[in-house]
């Protein structure tokens, strides 16, 4: 049983990195935040340095936030005539095929070093120095692959070998992609984990490394410029809050789809019996799918876009989520999509390719004017009892399966009753664009009907999402890491 509080992440290795911080005496934002470096070197390509995120701090006695450092479109000063197109990489899933879109000029700009840095500033009892050692020690003397990242390499092997630099880095012996049991390590990553953990932010944005990250993709076709790294901030936002099963559920507010997508499909479901049938979910999943329209994506970063969007219908990759003891609550998602395959040398940034993500350009490529945070489906979430205590965190990995792998989540602990655990490990389904994608344990048969295609999947996947939780169930603290991608729990 926990007495210093409990950490879920998507590594064994990540979430250890969380719990030495609780150990020292951090509280559950020190240990996020310890754990979100730590992922850098244990879980590679879909999160780093060069990637965005979001964080949701519940403090006790303190307004909750949400601290947005997704990932911004460049473009400042930048001329889009010189533009380089986008190179199509497919990631064969098994039982689902998807394109992504890689290359320079599918970067943005980078939002995780001065995430880290304003989170620590804001929030942390420990020096950003300490926080960043765990994950400076694992970059220097190795992680062991393990099966679920061995299959993330495999996955994303188009990508690691889509340019010189990112072949150098990660390829085994410059042949190879990693398999599992092989030790990897990152002296240049190490090096830029250092550098924030001594100096914080600035040398990302304003500084040595934000020069080399503008200089490297300008000449590669990217629109990256230092005008976009200078104009880059934090921006702190009152959480999304609805209803549900007599408990309030803070989420991701817009300019973030994920949170009020998810929002809306929880007042769907509020409505009908308590649980929800899969046939149920299924609608409300479909449901929230139908409402991300062209209007709904342009309207997202307008003033009162909430209000106007719950009045009418009501009535963001890899996660930490981290409860204490002493009651705060803290869940963190970053993604470097799958990462665009360029590396640039000497800073330990592989950045990401969130410019080349379709499910995040709906409108079209590189429609959304520069500066413009993109339209995550990140949803870190935190679930607050009757009496406002935090009494469940999650969030998940996934794309644009983020919203239903959260959804379902939630239904399962709230309605379904189930610990944290078997909340997580439960088979999910998914409803995108007509098509109905199963894992085995639903019953499909009682789904299938209407224009839906049937795509069942022959075993658990990462595609369903990886989702992290902890929870306080009767005075307990305890978590359940996702199977689907490696997910551990470390109790302190």
């Amino acid at each position: 049983m926990a007495v210093r509080g409990v950490v879920a992440a998507g590594h064994p290795v990540t979430a250890e990195a969380g719990a030495a911080l609780l150990r020292a005496g951090g509280n559950a934002v020190d240990a996020a935040l310890a754990a979100l470096l730590a992922s850098c070197m244990a879980e590679p390509l879909l999160t780093g340095l060069g990637a965005g995120g979001c964080m949701l701090v519940a403090p006790p006695g303190a307004p909750p936030r949400l601290l947005d450092f997704m990932v911004a479109a460049p473009g400042i000063g930048a001329d889009p005539q010189l533009r380089a197109p986008l190179a199509d990489v497919d990631v064969d899933f098994g039982d689902a095929l998807q394109r992504f879109h890689v290359g320079a000029s599918s970067c943005g700009v980078p939002g995780v070093p001065a995430g880290v840095a304003e989170a620590a500033r804001r929030y942390a009892r420990l020096p950003l120095e300490r926080l960043a050692a765990p994950a400076v020690a694992c970059a220097r003397e190795g992680v062991r692959v393990n099966r679920q990242q061995a299959y993330v390499w495999e996955l994303l092997e188009g990508i690691v070998r889509s340019t010189p630099e990112a072949a150098a880095r990660y390829l085994v012996d410059g042949e190879r992609i990693p398999r599992e049991g092989d030790v990897l390590r990152d002296d240049e990553l190490a090096d830029g984990l250092e550098l924030l953990g001594a100096e914080g932010a600035a040398p990302f944005y304003g500084g040595r490394v934000g020069r080399a990250l503008a200089a490297w993709l300008g000449e590669r076709g990217g629109t990256l410029t230092t005008a976009d790294l200078d104009a880059y901030a934090v921006v702190a936002r009152e959480p999304l809050r609805v209803g549900y099963r007599g408990r309030s559920v803070l989420l991701n507010p817009p300019p973030s789809a994920g949170g009020i997508l998810i929002a809306y499909s929880l007042a769907l479901l509020e409505r009908g019996g308590e649980p929800p049938t899969p046939a149920q979910v299924a609608a409300a999943i479909e449901a929230a799918q139908a409402e991300r329209t062209p209007a709904f994506v342009a309207g997202l970063a307008e003033p009162g876009f909430v209000e106007a969007f719950t009045a009418s219908r009501l009535g963001s990759t890899t996660h930490v989520s981290v409860l204490d003891a002493d009651g705060w609550a803290c869940a963190v998602t970053t993604t470097n999509g799958e990462g665009s395959g360029v590396v640039v040398p000497g800073t330990g940034l592989h950045v990401n390719n969130m410019m080349g993500e379709a499910d995040l350009s709906p409108l079209g490529w590189f429609t959304h004017p520069a500066g413009r945070r993109l339209p995550t489906m990140m949803a870190p979430t935190v679930v607050l009892d009757a009496a406002g205590a935090p009494e469940l965190v999650l969030g998940s990995a996934g794309s644009n399966r983020i919203r239903s792998a959260v959804l379902q989540v939630i239904v399962n602990a709230l309605d379904a009753g189930m610990d944290a655990q078997a909340a997580v490990d439960a088979p999910r389904l998914h409803v995108e664009d007509g098509v109905l994608y199963v894992e085995p344990g639903v019953d499909a048969a009682a789904l299938d009907g209407g224009d839906r295609t049937l795509a069942p999947f022959r075993e658990r996947n990462l595609f369903f999402g990886g989702c992290q939780a902890v929870e306080r169930r009767a005075g307990r603290l305890a978590g359940g890491g996702d199977p689907r991608r490696g997910g551990a729990v470390v109790a302190v």
